[in-house]
């Protein structure tokens, strides 16, 4: 019993590390917690220009060091604003909606936005579980294909203090894998 599950956790093991080496490293990101790194497996066959700007806003450095200000246990984490305060973003022009049929699912990655359907900017978001009422009605952008774990630890910072969240966690580094060497 012993043996053959050493043997089915090496199958699993060496399955996902085949895996991982066929992804897309343009279209693979790196999101380094404290708790180790989560892989991003972007989708710019259903959001290009949504995956355009996460990899322009990633190589700036802009996501490096900014906040998970708004986390929902059993819901989702929210980051991408620099402010911590749920109402920054970058200096570029907001994005057209690019909604499409993509579910979200336990890792589902999605652009955040206001009542505006075309008002992402920079915010997104990471789904702990299923929430299919946002299907249809947020931008999809990518699914997180390994460290769910890391983002399943993702904290609550403690209070607002004049709008913003104290002691959340935060994104220590992002990088498109392609530039990583």
């Amino acid at each position: 019993m012993k043996r053959f599950l050493l043997t089915l956790l090496s199958v699993f093991v060496l399955t996902f590390q085949a895996e991982a080496q066929d992804l897309d490293k343009e279209n693979t990101l790196y999101m380094d917690l404290k708790d180790g790194r989560v892989v991003i497996r972007m989708r710019p066959d259903l959001a290009p220009l949504h995956v355009e700007r996460i990899k322009k806003l990633t190589r700036e450095g802009f996501y490096d060091g900014t906040p998970f200000h708004r986390v929902i246990r059993g819901f989702m984490a929210q980051g991408g604003d620099p402010t911590g305060t749920g109402m920054g973003g970058s200096n570029y022009p907001d994005l057209p909606a690019e909604f499409s049929n993509a579910l979200h699912t336990t890792g589902t990655v999605s652009m955040a936005r206001s009542s505006n359907p075309n008002s992402a900017n920079s915010q997104f978001f990471i789904v702990f579980k299923k929430a299919a009422h946002l299907d249809g009605q947020y931008t999809v952008w990518g699914e997180v294909v390994d460290g769910m774990n890391f983002v399943n630890r993702i904290k609550k910072g403690s209070s607002m203090n004049n709008g913003q969240v104290t002691n959340p966690d935060k994104i220590v580094k992002m990088q498109v894998a392609a530039d990583v060497q």
